[in-house]
């Protein structure tokens, strides 16, 4: 059993999250400035490369009445194609306010602003894997899709 990489997709960034060995611990990476589908997916896969990741989990922002509007379709595009590039299962889980869950941890932390600012999406991030693998159904799992 290796690594699981946690994603939070936005707009303009992807935060990043990876567990340790154990799949126990999740902590945050980095932020990654969108650049593009296939270059975001390019620099993940390098951000994954030899750290012995086998699994992704990335956050789905579902409507308050659970509907996916652009933002989870956004996310599902990043998700699919990452696990096409790097052959690895994918799961989607439900995000909705881990962005406000993890602002109220940076400021209960002390965090300025600027520096909330600059790691809220990795926080994020951290919030929805180690919530996976709190709580994670592991036979949600999706294959990579065929190249």
């Amino acid at each position: 059993m290796g690594r699981v990489i946690g994603l939070d997709v936005g707009t303009k960034t992807i935060g990043v999250a990876m567990s340790d060995p154990t799949r126990m611990l999740a902590s945050p990476v980095t932020t990654v400035a969108r650049q593009g589908v296939q270059k975001d997916v390019e620099r993940l896969v390098a951000l994954m490369d030899g750290r012995g990741v086998d699994a992704i989990v990335v956050g789905l922002p579902y409507e308050l009445d659970g509907g996916e509007e652009r933002s989870a379709r956004l996310a599902r595009q990043v998700g699919d194609a990452l696990a096409a590039r790097a052959g690895l299962p994918v799961t989607y889980v439900d995000e909705r306010f881990t962005s406000v869950e993890a602002s109220r941890l940076l400021i209960a932390s002390g965090a300025r602003r600027k520096k909330r600012k600059e790691v809220i999406d990795q926080a994020a991030a951290m919030l929805i894997l180690q919530s996976f693998l709190d709580h994670g159904d592991w036979s949600a799992a999706k294959p990579p899709a065929d190249p």
